[in-house]
């Protein structure tokens, strides 16, 4: 499936193709970089809060979601926001991402939002 996670209809197609809910969601999206930082950074938490809109309307109740975020000033307050959706929240940098990376992934587990329709 290709889509445009910006959309609000991307939820009835995936819907459609995928089925009404999920036990996980990934998230690895990431902007075409700039090469201007805090461009790039706000570009991609932007991103990172789609893909938690779409997984608080996909997810079952106590599922689980990665998302990648790059480091910067918008950081903090998305991953308190993350960290309020979910009974577990973990921050994680797998071996696969170089150490000078600015890349983490925030891991919620056991979901407590209620899915929107």
């Amino acid at each position: 499936m290709i889509g445009d996670i910006t959309k609000p209809e991307i939820i009835d197609e995936i819907r459609k193709d995928a089925g009404p809910s999920f036990d996980v969601v990934l998230s690895d999206l990431a902007p075409n970089v700039s090469g201007v930082w805090d461009m790039d950074h706000a570009r991609q938490i932007e991103l990172a809060r789609c893909a938690v809109r779409v997984g608080g309307m996909l997810l079952q109740v106590s599922g689980s979601m990665l998302v990648k975020v790059f480091q910067g000033s918008e950081v903090r307050e998305f991953r308190d926001h993350m960290r309020s959706l979910f009974d577990e929240f973990r921050i994680v940098k797998p071996p696969a991402s170089r150490a000078e990376s600015a890349e983490l992934y925030f891991l919620g587990l056991g979901f407590i939002g209620e899915r929107a329709e």
